[in-house]
């Protein structure tokens, strides 16, 4: 029978990071996940839409990015559970607690994906950067470390896009 959680709103667990940290890891982990799980839609919109004459590069670039979101989202997702969290994944939760802005719908050029991304991707590495600063000084270097990682992930990506994009652009 699965336990219920505690007052704190947190499932018990033998982890011993301390409580305050879990909690602040927490809400930093799923609001990560929110952006993550977004920057995937985001990133599958493209992948669907994507037209002109870079078609197949993108097509394909798009599909990596969206494949490493997904395992970036299932990692955030588990660690918020080690900590005796709950992951919330559901479209409501995802689309009540992002920090990006939507993702048009009437986009097709490649160049204007490429763009589009960019600046996403971007505002999630930011995200992530100041979630290991949060957690790491909450207390909780694993999750530091977590989100180090999955920064450094999200910046690659982000150069891949903006390798594309004109120089005059990036500023």
């Amino acid at each position: 029978m699965a336990k219920s959680p505690t007052k704190a709103g947190m499932l018990p667990t033998r982890n011993d990071v301390p409580s305050n940290a879990k909690q602040v890891s927490i809400q930093t982990l799923q609001a990560c996940l929110n952006d993550t799980v977004d920057l995937y839609n985001a990133t599958r919109q493209a992948h669907w839409n994507v037209k002109g004459p870079h078609f197949g590069e993108l097509h394909k670039l798009f599909e990596a990015n969206y494949t490493a979101l997904a395992e970036a989202g299932d990692e955030l997702a588990e660690r918020l559970v080690q900590l005796g969290g709950t992951a919330n994944g559901t479209t409501q939760t995802i689309a009540a607690g992002t920090r990006l802005p939507p993702y048009p719908t009437d986009l097709y050029a490649g160049l204007d994906h490429v763009a589009a991304l960019a600046d996403r991707y971007a505002l999630v590495g930011k995200a992530l950067r100041e979630g290991i600063d949060t957690t790491d000084e909450a207390g909780d270097a694993d999750t530091a470390d977590l989100l180090t990682g999955l920064s450094r992930a999200a910046d690659k990506m982000l150069w891949m896009l903006e390798a594309h994009l004109p120089h005059d652009k990036h500023e």
